[in-house]
């Protein structure tokens, strides 16, 4: 009886240990999998440039003036994807008495220095030249400047838009 005994704690033995095996294979095959997955993943994931800006402008025209700076900027937009100039869009204001004769654009560039170095090469680029001198008489002028309100933003971390 001690044999048969001993002959069955051996292929318990056995089978424990195989168990151990099996189940410590299927657990290191589940992280590494896992983990090759998660890589992959990460790899189509899109990460915000920290340097990235949002340029805001908001022209004033000269009352009656907006339509016509709205035509102008049709081609400007050409213009300035030429040149990096990267417009999420261009709006004008509905309903609102305050905002009546204004023109807004939202660019996004990769960096300040970026959005400098592509505003000079539009500003000195002869083909945008005609369609400069046609925008000037339409935007207010106040103390003798343009009256246009342009301001650099960073995206917040809770931002859908990075």
């Amino acid at each position: 009886m001690n044999r048969i005994l001993r002959a069955a704690h051996s292929i318990q033995h056995r089978w424990s240990f195989r168990g151990f095996t099996l189940l410590g294979t299927a657990v290191f095959s589940f992280v590494a999998g896992a983990l090759f997955t998660v890589r992959l993943t990460h790899l189509k994931e899109v990460r915000a440039d920290s340097d990235r800006v949002f340029e805001l402008m908001i022209y004033h025209t000269v009352p009656g003036k907006e339509p016509a700076l709205e035509s102008i900027f049709r081609d400007v937009a050409k213009q300035q994807a030429k040149h990096n100039l990267n417009a999420v869009g261009y709006w004008v204001p509905n309903d609102d008495p305050a905002w009546k004769d204004t023109f807004v654009y939202l660019v996004i560039h990769p960096s300040r220095k970026a959005a400098e170095a592509n505003w000079q090469a539009l500003h000195v680029d002869p083909e945008f030249l005609p369609y400069r001198k046609a925008a000037e008489p339409l935007i207010r002028k106040v103390n003798g400047d343009y009256d246009v309100d342009e301001v650099y933003m960073r995206p917040t971390d809770f931002s859908a838009m990075k």
